[in-house]
């Protein structure tokens, strides 16, 4: 009996895919309206591009008094280095929302489980986000990971954001790294193919 291809062997991984249709983020986001917690780790996910174990670190003091335009320091917990978490007017919209119903107690992580009040897991956020694709008829396989990918996917594509910027936030050792987050590696090779040099 052969294995489920989405549940690789022990010690390898399988590659999770941005969201690239525009149109898949907002039918997931409408999907999560009636789920604030939800709404908010998504949405703060693809507007951010942390990983996932950091935004489950934060707190309810972190973030509860945060305006459209703060932004606070973290450190990352896989490269030790400084990183900062922005609002953008997305964010501090789900962020409000979340706020609205959402009772807070101090000293708690923002992201916690609804039964046991604990932190959410990356396993637990996972499921969650493979779930969501196929809700909405994403066929490309999506994970925690996609979130990230999904916010350099849509800074390159769509608001033309230099690779090499998004290598200094995501603390890169280099742009080759961040690449691979795109996706868009061969289609923009087959691209400037067809651009004529001497020719106007």
């Amino acid at each position: 009996m052969k294995g489920n291809p989405n549940h690789p062997k022990k010690g390898s991984q399988t590659r999770v895919e941005p969201i690239r249709r525009i149109e898949d983020v907002e039918t997931i986001i409408e999907l999560l309206k009636d789920k604030p917690r939800e709404k908010l780790l998504f949405i703060m996910g693809i507007n951010n591009g942390l990983r996932i174990g950091d935004l489950l670190k934060l707190t309810v003091e972190q973030v509860w008094f945060l305006k459209s335009g703060d932004s606070i320091v973290i450190r990352e917990n896989k490269t030790k280095k400084i990183n900062h978490l922005w609002i953008n007017e997305a964010t501090y919209e789900a962020l409000k929302h979340f706020k609205e119903t959402y009772d807070p107690v101090p000293n708690t992580p923002l992201f916690v489980t609804k039964k046991t009040n604990r932190p959410l897991s990356i396993q637990t956020v996972n499921q969650m986000v493979k779930g969501w694709g196929r809700t909405v008829g994403i066929k490309d396989n999506l994970g925690c990971h996609s979130l990230r990918k999904t916010f350099a996917y849509h800074q390159r594509v769509y608001f033309k954001t230099p690779i090499e910027i998004l290598s200094l936030h995501f603390n890169h050792a280099s742009p080759k790294t961040t690449m691979v987050y795109l996706g868009i590696q061969v289609e923009e090779v087959n691209a400037i193919m067809q651009n004529s040099i001497g020719r106007r």
